[in-house]
């Protein structure tokens, strides 16, 4: 994983990164731009003080350039009923505090603007054709003639209120499968008028947009324009015609070609943390010889020795990183001063920042939770500094032992293992979840740099906890015991056994339990190869290795996930080719329906997917008769409620079947009069919940 750079001394770690950009009219400190993302603060005028601080922070930070989230031209351009919009002069005056609060710190920032199209959650959604969403159970009102052009002048509308607000530019999203892109694609734009047929005039639209946004608001504004330069469906449209419509923005007044990755119905990830960093720039650097714009890499770019690189290979001009400054506001300054190593690295998770923007909640960070919370979850130095015992360096531990010693208390951990980490050490080991090392990395280091005391290979009991003022568990869970039939067989076996390595489960495999847990035990055990019994014997030390993962290789990557690595196909799109499993595997769950049904609303498809793709057996609905020497006995109830029996002739039966919190100490520090508080597993077990528990540590240690 990354690491800070080794640089002669006095020179800049990262000098294409932390270059200017002269844009002929306005120059960008550096090349680091904060790319668009909903956070659910833009819906309301009343959030927009929250708004401005949290992009005042970002620029702070040290970023060159800033772009909103989306911002519809008009009401029919809504992403959902109320959302964000700037179509009136009234408009106008909250979106100043925001302008202000980042020109204060020296950056830049652009508004996107966004029409939703086909993908408006509401009964008003237009688009060019009747061709409803297959992620979106509304359809559309195609747009008439003289809709199209109202919808062009309401583009410009936007973007000449968007400077009147004080905003240095704005992003015209043409990527995504919005608006836009709905035009540009043969896939989408069925239209027999002049806004349809042949490419030159399915791209009109948004050539239209952009010349009129320009003569609207001058020479000297920023237009970005995000292209749409790998769309990764079916009937997408084909490097030709990206390139030819990249010529045509460049020609009707785009300043800036960012890069669009992917539809949102597209069945391939994008940003998920099992894609590999930086897998799509290649599709960026193809494109600079046809035009002479400004290009932006985007997508799984999150530490600066990767930004770097593309730079300095010359494969774009700036990079976009938008969840990287969620999960640390700091990350431009902590590049450029030679810190890359405090870098509170983004791992793509998607839990609080795209799951909660579905969920209409406001986006935050699973590493961070102060994103879209800087107004009020704040870590002030206290008057009155307390001793704070700390139990268990697992993310909720390391989260509140950090947080309370930045605040100056004076805070002890202890570790019963001679890592930190805790189910962040097994989360790990999965593959497609390698950047949670780099969330181990950055704890290490603030435990050093906050001045906690920290104490490995160390259980805490009662006696050497007594005289702190607060004492925290964060002891985390014990793993719930099965109860079935045979659950005491020696094929019978728990998810920790396998994780940590004690046990190599067989060729044949049954997991019992299609949570989270499950599905990462499922994963590891298609990717991880089964043990050679003679091999073993011959050289016990190098018998198995452990496994380089598609996430960690790209071209591995995209022959699995049918990308075409030469971007020449239409939508991108090449026939997958399946890695074979290294195990049979079984993945089973009590309640019925599917599998996976509970896993998170952006990644939870991906997950059933890869596991499909390695013939990996879901069942719900599944009773466990007994565990013997044949197998695994289970009764399954079909669709037409009828029951059958079968014997699965497995190996192991891997146990993931829930947890307990593990609360040992809870009584005897409180019949001690300690004042004790139970956070992460130590306080709910019902399913591993890294995102939980770093906030509710966080919280807890503001508050003291």
């Amino acid at each position: 994983m990354s690491a800070a750079p080794v640089s002669p001394q006095g020179s800049a770690p990262y000098p294409h990164l932390f270059s200017p950009l002269d844009l002929g009219f306005t120059t960008l400190r550096n090349r680091v731009l904060m790319g668009s993302m909903h956070t659910g603060l833009e819906d309301k005028a009343r959030d927009f003080p929250k708004l401005a601080a949290y992009f005042a922070e970002r620029a702070a930070g040290g970023v060159g350039l800033i772009v909103t989230g989306g911002f519809s031209p008009n009401v029919r351009g809504w992403l959902k009923p109320f959302s964000s919009k700037l179509s009136w002069p009234w408009e106008v005056g909250r979106h100043r505090q925001v302008t202000r609060a980042v020109h204060e710190h020296g950056a830049k920032i652009c508004l996107q603007l966004l029409h939703a199209g086909r993908y408006a959650y509401h009964p008003l959604s237009v688009a060019p054709s009747k061709l409803k969403a297959p992620i979106n159970p509304f359809t559309p009102s195609p747009l008439s003639s003289s809709s199209v052009d109202a919808t062009i002048r309401a583009y410009a509308n936007a973007a000449k209120l968007a400077r009147d607000a004080g905003y240095d530019g704005v992003e015209v999203m043409g990527s995504e499968g919005y608006l836009i892109n709905q035009f540009l694609s043969a896939r989408t734009n069925k239209r027999s008028d002049a806004w349809g047929g042949d490419v030159a005039q399915r791209m009109r639209f948004a050539t239209e947009i952009v010349r009129r946004v320009r003569d609207a608001c001058g020479r000297d504004f920023i237009i970005v324009y995000r292209l749409s330069m790998l769309e990764l469906v079916p009937e997408g449209s084909s490097w030709d015609e990206i390139a030819t419509q990249a010529q045509a923005i460049e020609a009707a007044g785009a300043t800036i070609l960012n890069t669009g990755i992917g539809w949102h119905e597209a069945r391939v990830p994008t940003i998920a943390t099992s894609v590999p960093r930086a897998a799509f720039a290649g599709v960026t650097a193809k494109l600079r010889p046809h035009v002479a714009l400004p290009l932006v890499a985007t997508n799984r770019i999150n530490m600066p020795d990767v930004a770097e690189r593309i730079l300095a290979d010359g494969g774009a001009d700036l990079i976009s990183m938008a969840r990287p400054m969620l999960a640390d506001p700091e990350w431009a300054n902590k590049a450029r001063t030679g810190r890359a190593d405090r870098i509170n690295t983004c791992i793509a998770c998607n839990q609080a920042c795209l799951d909660h923007v579905f969920e209409n909640k406001v986006a935050s960070c699973l590493v961070n939770p102060r994103a879209g919370a800087e107004t009020e979850l704040n870590y002030a130095k206290t008057a009155a500094p307390k001793r704070i015992a700390v139990v268990g360096a697992g993310p909720a531990g390391l989260a509140c032992a950090t947080v309370a010693a930045e605040r100056g208390h004076r805070v002890t951990l202890f570790e019963a293992a001679d890592e930190i980490g805790g189910q962040f050490n097994l989360a790990k080991t999965i593959p497609g979840k390698e950047e949670f090392h780099e969330t181990l990395r950055y704890f290490r280091h603030r435990i050093a740099d906050t001045g906690v005391e920290l104490r490995l290979s160390t259980r805490a009991d009662a006696d050497a906890l007594r005289g702190y003022d607060h004492v925290v568990l964060a002891t985390g869970v014990v793993p719930r015991k099965a109860t079935f039939p045979g659950n005491d067989h020696p094929k019978v076996i728990g998810y920790l056994d396998v994780l940590s390595g004690r046990v190599m489960p067989g060729a044949r495999v049954a997991v019992i339990g299609a949570g989270g847990i499950g599905f990462d035990v499922a994963e590891y055990l298609v990717h991880h190869p089964v043990l050679d019994a003679a091999r073993f014997a011959a050289d016990p030390f190098h018998a198995v290795e452990t496994p380089v993962s598609p996430s960690l290789d790209v071209p591995r990557w995209m022959a699995e996930w049918g990308v075409d690595p030469t971007y020449a196909s239409p939508g991108g799109l090449t026939r997958p080719q399946i890695e074979p499993p290294t195990r049979e595997v079984w993945l089973l769950q009590r309640s019925p329906g599917k599998p996976g049904a509970k896993l998170g609303k952006t990644t939870g498809w991906i997950h059933r997917a890869a596991l499909k793709s390695k013939a990996v057996v879901m069942l719900g609905g599944v009773e466990y008769l007994g565990v013997d020497d044949d197998g695994l006995r289970i009764r399954v109830q079909s669709k037409d409620g009828a029951a059958q029996e079968q014997r699965l002739p497995v190996d192991h039966v891997i146990v993931c079947a829930g947890q307990e919190p593990r609360r040992d100490l809870q009584a005897a520090l409180e019949g001690g009069g300690a004042q004790v508080h139970l956070i992460g597993g130590a306080d709910v077990a019902a399913e591993l919940d890294a995102k939980r528990a770093i906030a509710q540590g966080s919280r807890l240690a503001a508050s003291l």
